[in-house]
């Protein structure tokens, strides 16, 4: 289907539906899916010439930042995009004017699960109304004359209105109005008394200016009556769109606008970023919302690597934490914690971390002592005291706090992953491996998203000034990659695997891969190991000898702690393995690597690309004594024990040769055990990365690569942390025709920790304005 240009918007970013409102109704079957906070606010609107025979057409967009604290606030940014169609130029040309005729702006609230919707009729009324997640529509709680009246003023802000116009308006405010209302409203025809009636429901950027009505001067806010001469609500029926709904739809489209603003891991397609906060005011009624919701701030759910959503560990505390922390402006966040502390003892942790955020440590420190009195079992409390300890150089002491968290909650990730961190710091690398093979890892549930739809076409306008530098949006050679590359399953790790896989990249960045696996074979059962104990314990057995011989070493337990235990043996050789999870994702390496389960009888293995085989193993052609050299270098993790095995001849043999205990020693999970072997496929390609890259550099050849095959070889960098050379591969990537936007958002980051102020700031202008991103947190205005 042809999309006229004229019917496209000049600067907002659209997708054009093949069917008249698939895309709400894609909505509405897809709202008992939303878990959490929701996906970001839908736009649909209909564009139409008036003309007999001519086809509507359907477009839609996807915004966060914009006001849901009333319909009017929506309705008011549906009208604005009846301005933002590109407008025929020629004043002779007979082409008919597109305009939009109707629109709907969904918004789900996170607290009572529903989806408020408004329609607006331009000209004419507005019907807010409410959707479950059973689909079925409720009135909403403003009548539509109210509605009318503030949607009304919403055009008068923008723009001059004549009296006839205003005239017609108020006609088609009439005909939405019931008619027990209609009697109380007649009287409003006079244009005088309407706008009187108006300026008690606006507000000015200029408290000066309230009673000025011209264009860009008022902008409309909820349904306020200052006027005690129109209480218009008053004679108005209200249903389930309360004004206490009203407030948790705009709390909840708030914590999306901040919490999805720099998820790299949440990408869609015409989907427009607003600052949901533009002033000093803005910013206190957001404060005062979130105060009145506070209790209620475990409805929204947390992160995926909470497993129980807590007062203090919730998407709405997330959210307040990162708007003023990333601007380093706690003063806010702090006087509201205080308020709420004096019923809800735990946000101490939240008003601790915000003093020393402000550099008020002092405060902070008698923060945490009174609250430990009260709470001595938060763990939240507990990772505050962890976190200023680290900054101090105390880790001896912020290790025993981080245990006492351990036995606080024990089924969370979190506590165990703070512990294994701080045992890296000591540098007890057998520590951190117990602890993080401990961790329990849940499920992970991504945030809500809407359902992709087939589109008759999208519309990605960009800034001339902007656009002009970058490459199309369009697919090219440098988007393809070498398939060894794009089979990397690191990447695909989410939720509690990613933070799991990230400490164990920080163990082998600490003290490499070689000492890694000595490290892991020293906790760890490993299968030969086991095959062989199991062996010998079959043969003593038959011979009259029931039971193995204990040992006497020290056990060295999850949380770090050595113990002497004579049946330490039979904990790790004789208990059964725990069953494995029955979610656990199974990672796929490549090709070229061995079965997980395959052991060298040796204990070690040396992991051998052959030539046949360099589409499966090398990135690009090289030469085969590089290859094998470079590949001998990394070497192939062991498969720890794990499930019972046939025991063959030679491994019995060997048990009667040579005994083993292992009075020290632990079963492997399977998923750390699964983790090594994405550390290893990732260390061997980033091996070969660097040998190459030196070779070619002695051979004085420039050493080439796709836009894509850069992008993932920065992500490489990363995950390993070499970040220098990560980021001389972001820039290679933004050398080639390529269009990409985590190169930009990956080197502001980088450029933002060296204190290259200057590079960052343009990279953040070319990723914000290219992004349709407008989103910057208020300073001290």
């Amino acid at each position: 289907m042809a999309i006229p240009p004229e019917v496209l918007y000049k600067d907002i970013p659209e997708l054009f539906e093949i069917d008249l409102g698939e895309a709400l109704t894609a909505r509405t079957e897809a709202l008992s899916t939303f878990r959490e906070l929701g996906p970001p606010d839908l736009c649909h609107v209909v564009k139409s010439t008036g003309r007999t025979g001519q086809r509507d057409l359907g477009s839609y967009h996807y915004v966060s930042g914009v006001d849901a604290s009333s319909s009017a606030s929506l309705a008011a940014y549906i009208n604005s995009l009846t301005y933002a169609i590109e407008e025929n130029s020629a004043w002779f040309s007979s082409t008919a004017k597109w305009k939009v005729r109707n629109g709907c702006y969904c918004c789900f609230n996170a607290f009572s699960r529903v989806d408020m919707r408004v329609d607006v009729k331009i000209p004419g009324g507005v019907n807010a109304y409410v959707i479950d997640l059973r689909g079925e529509r409720t009135s909403s709680g403003a009548g539509s004359a109210e509605s009318s009246v503030l949607v009304l003023m919403a055009v008068l802000a923008s723009r001059p209105v004549s009296r006839a116009d205003l005239r017609n308006a108020w006609k088609d405010t009439l005909k939405e109005t019931p008619r027990s209302t209609k009697m109380d409203v007649v009287g409003w025809k006079d244009v005088g008394a309407l706008k009187r009636f108006c300026s008690g429901i606006l507000r000015t950027s200029n408290p000066s200016r309230t009673s000025n009505l011209g264009p860009r001067t008022c902008v409309p806010v909820g349904p306020v009556f200052c006027n005690p001469h129109t209480p218009l609500s008053a004679h108005l029926h209200r249903h389930e769109a309360t004004p206490e709904i009203w407030q948790e739809t705009y709390v909840s489209a708030l914590l999306r606008a901040i919490l999805y603003s720099d998820d790299p891991t949440y990408t869609l397609e015409a989907y427009r970023k607003l600052d949901p906060i533009t002033n000093a005011e803005g910013e206190l009624r957001f404060l005062q919302a979130a105060e009145a919701l506070f209790s209620k701030g475990w409805q929204v759910g947390s992160d995926p690597e909470i497993q129980v959503a807590t007062v203090v560990s919730n998407h709405l505390t997330a959210g307040i934490m990162k708007y003023f922390g990333d601007s380093g402006r706690y003063q806010q966040a702090a006087n509201m914690f205080e308020k709420i502390m004096v019923h809800e003892p735990e946000v101490s942790s939240l008003l601790a971390r915000s003093y020393i955020g402000m550099n008020e440590e002092v405060k902070a420190v008698q923060i945490i002592a009174n609250a430990m009195k009260e709470t001595p079992q938060s763990y939240t409390l507990l990772h505050a005291q962890c976190d200023f300890l680290r900054t101090k150089g105390k880790y001896e002491w912020a290790v025993k706090l981080a245990r006492q968290a351990v036995n606080c909650a024990p089924s969370e990730f979190v506590t165990w992953e703070k512990l294994t961190d701080l045992y890296i710091d000591l540098g007890q690398y057998d520590s951190a491996l117990l602890t993080l093979n401990s961790c329990p890892m849940f499920t992970f549930n991504g945030r809500d998203a809407h359902r992709t739809l087939p589109v008759a076409k999208i519309h990605l306008p960009f800034t001339r000034a902007i656009g002009e530098i970058l490459p199309e949006r369009t697919k090219t050679e440098d988007d393809e990659a070498d398939p060894a590359l794009q089979r990397l399953p690191a990447p695909g790790l989410r939720g509690t695997w990613a933070r799991a896989y990230s400490l164990l990249t920080r163990l082998v960045a600490q003290i490499g891969w070689d000492e890694l696996l000595k490290t892991r074979s020293s906790v760890f059962v490993m299968e030969e190991e086991y095959r062989m104990q199991k062996a010998q314990g079959d043969i003593k057995q038959v011979g009259g000898n029931g039971h193995a011989a204990s040992g006497s070493r020290g056990v060295i337990h999850e949380d770090g702690t050595v113990v002497q235990d004579d049946k330490a043996s039979t904990r790790g050789i004789i208990a059964p393995p725990s069953p494995e999870p029955t979610e656990v994702p199974t990672i796929k390496v490549s090709s070229d690597s061995v079965d997980l389960r395959g052991a060298d009888p040796k204990g070690k293995a040396r992991a051998k690309v052959q030539d046949e085989d360099a589409e499966e193993g090398d990135i690009v052609a090289t030469p085969s004594h590089l290859r094998n050299g470079v590949s001998a270098l990394v070497e192939k993790p062991v498969q720890a024990a794990g499930e019972d095995k046939q025991d063959s001849s030679d491994i019995t043999a060997a048990a009667q040769a040579e005994p083993f205990s292992f009075s020290n020693k632990r079963l492997c999970e399977r998923w750390l055990d699964n983790l090594f072997m994405v550390l290893y496929e990732d260390l061997r390609v980033w091996t070969i990365f660097r040998a190459e890259v030196a070779h070619f550099k002695t051979q004085h050849v420039a050493y080439r690569k796709t836009g894509m095959e850069w992008e993932i070889l920065g992500d490489l960098g990363v995950r390993l942390h070499h970040k220098e050379e990560a980021k001389e591969a972001y820039q290679r990537c933004l050398d080639g025709t390529r269009y990409s936007v985590k190169p930009w958002a990956r080197l502001m980051e980088m450029y933002a920790e060296e204190g290259d102020i200057t590079r960052a700031i343009r990279v953040a202008a070319v990723y914000n304005i290219n992004e349709y991103t407008d989103f910057l947190a208020p300073s001290s205005r």
